[in-house]
């Protein structure tokens, strides 16, 4: 690689951590060009000789949160017993811990959205898609007759339950929770729809 090439490499790496920190620290909407060119010393226009426009440099951060929530499953799945049901507690339990201790980043993944003539580019869908490995696994184990499809669709609905307690849960107005009495209703319902879904495959 060319010195040329890798001076763009890292200041294109630069670029992204810098947003980064900007997301962690104002939240998605106080994502600004001409700050982040300032922070990384670029003129505020080389700022798209680096990535194609903001909607690139979002979901290359996003990346990097899905890696490290991706960490943070990861070892939820092996820090207790096996059993599928307290495995699918413990992911739930680590996505709400992981959601609020890195609150606008977490955000910034289901704030973006894309320009309406635009698709979200594969390599971000499927970095976004591996994260539903943790969760198609364990209902794997507990329903052997269903068949992928149908486990990805319990996935995605397990998935969206607990999503839609921690969202509701850490937001910051009336209907905010306390993080430990959230965690445990966020374990009560996990164990709900596993017992209801085991009942009525029965």
């Amino acid at each position: 690689m060319s010195k040329a090439l890798e001076r763009r490499e890292k200041l294109r790496s630069d670029l992204i951590l810098a947003a980064e920190r900007m997301i962690a620290d104002r939240g998605l909407s106080g994502l600004k060009t001409r700050d982040l060119a300032r922070e990384i010393g670029c003129a505020n226009g080389a700022v798209y000789n680096l990535v194609a426009d903001m909607d690139e440099l979002i979901l290359r951060v996003g990346s990097r949160t899905l890696l490290r929530l991706d960490g943070a499953l990861s070892a939820a799945v092996s820090a207790g017993e096996p059993s599928p049901q307290e495995t699918l507690v413990r992911i739930a339990i680590a996505y709400c811990d992981f959601a609020a201790e890195n609150l606008q980043l977490w955000r910034a993944l289901f704030e973006h959205r894309m320009e309406a003539d635009k698709t979200v580019p594969d390599w971000s869908v499927q970095d976004q898609m591996q994260l539903f490995r943790h969760i198609y696994q364990p209902l794997a184990m507990l329903f052997p007759k269903r068949n992928r499809e149908e486990l990805g669709i319990t996935a995605r609905s397990l998935f969206s339950a607990v999503h839609g307690m921690v969202a509701l849960g850490l937001e910051q107005k009336l209907v905010a929770v306390p993080l430990p009495l959230l965690r445990e209703e966020i374990a009560g319902l996990v164990r709900a729809m596993v017992d209801g879904l085991i009942a009525r495959q029965r």
